[in-house]
């Protein structure tokens, strides 16, 4: 059988829901895939490696290569080491090496695992008690690891794309991670109500951190510089694609800024490739007062040449589907609903949950 080319849209905690949902569909559908990741990142570790180095942010191209890692213990390892990151230290303990770095020093470098790189946007494990208003200056806090390879590999070859190859490697990815942009972006929105005081004020919401916390209503989104060129590795696996996937994600800041690079916009229309949507399962603070059907009619307003074959959606994030079916339907596409989410708590995809519903969709025949 031949293998299936998808390309999956979109950046941090969405795009890594939908690769490893994607893993879970490999096996049975021999799907060869690349997950292409936004470059607008300015928050946090990426933020700062940004700001101080240029370059990339490597953020959400390393939770795309983690997503992707191979299953063998030592890449799994490798993978974790990635996601590690540094907290901050009291100034009371000792640099490594010093001394006789007594065991509660120890401890305090070795936070509980799974609380390490929790959070792309984090700045590092907090401190507890008094001992938070004496924390020793320290630039490592708050980066994980995977963030300093990929600014080192990228500094070291030049090119973002070997760089990522490389990581790749390391990781023994089943897949290929790309930026939309071998060179960086930056997110503006015009919002509507940022001060609560002037709620019909509309002011200018500068970075990606920024849009994606505003308390205002996003009424409008644009890319710093305007027209920034496309990876053209992006654009071939476009042109050779038998599927483009679309979200799960932020919507302003992951999803919607793919679809205004005008390379990237051309290469989606144009395409054979079929087209799918998988929508949230729940409203965050950049799309608050959006309604399901309202995050399908931005994709219009942003690409109105886009069609869509496919929405995916889950039952119960929906609430009402009619409303949420005429939406896909004026985007030329079905919408199907299935329970995609993990069972109690914050809303989340349920990866094996999201592949299983995946399947049957990536393995019809036209």
């Amino acid at each position: 059988m031949t293998a299936r080319r998808v390309v999956a849209f979109g950046g941090g905690h969405g795009l890594s829901a939908s690769l490893r949902a994607l893993r879970h569909c490999a096996p049975e559908l021999d799907l060869d895939i690349t997950a292409v990741v936004t470059v607008g990142d300015d928050g946090g570790s990426s933020g700062r490696l940004r700001a101080e180095r240029g370059g990339l942010p490597p953020g959400d191209l390393r939770q795309a290569l983690v997503a992707l890692a191979g299953d063998h213990p030592a890449t799994r390892r490798s993978a974790g080491l990635f996601q590690h990151r540094f907290a901050a230290v009291p100034a009371g303990v000792p640099p490594l090496g010093e001394a006789d770095l007594a065991p509660a020093a120890t401890d305090r470098r070795n936070p509980d695992p799974r609380d390490q790189g929790a959070n792309s946007q984090g700045a590092g494990a907090t401190v507890p008690g008094a001992e938070r208003a004496s924390i020793r200056a320290d630039g490592l806090a708050g980066h994980a690891v995977g963030n300093l390879v990929l600014c080192g590999l990228m500094e070291m070859l030049g090119d973002p794309v070997a760089a990522l190859e490389h990581a790749g490697a390391m990781l023994g990815t089943v897949g290929r991670v790309l930026p939309m942009s071998r060179q960086p972006v930056g997110i503006e929105a015009q919002v509507r109500g940022v001060d609560p005081a002037a709620p019909d004020e509309v002011r200018t919401v500068r970075g990606q951190h920024q849009v994606a916390v505003t308390t205002g209503r996003v009424e409008s989104l644009r890319l710093t510089p305007p027209a920034p060129p496309a990876c053209a590795e992006v654009i071939e696996a476009i042109r050779a694609a038998d599927w483009l996937i679309f979200g799960p994600g932020s919507w302003y800041t992951s999803v919607l800024p793919h679809l205004l690079v005008p390379q990237l916009a051309d290469a989606i229309v144009s395409t054979s490739a079929r087209r799918l949507v998988t929508l949230n399962l729940a409203a965050e603070k950049e799309t608050l007062g959006l309604s399901v059907a309202d995050h399908l009619a931005a994709l219009h307003w942003y690409l109105p040449e886009l069609k869509v074959d496919l929405v995916l959606a889950d039952a119960k994030a929906v609430g009402d589907p009619e409303p949420v079916e005429r939406a896909a339907e004026s985007l030329g596409a079905r919408l199907v609903l299935a329970p995609v989410a993990v069972t109690g708590g914050t809303p989340r995809h349920d990866p094996a949950a999201l592949g299983a519903a995946l399947v049957p969709v990536l393995g019809a025949d036209r």
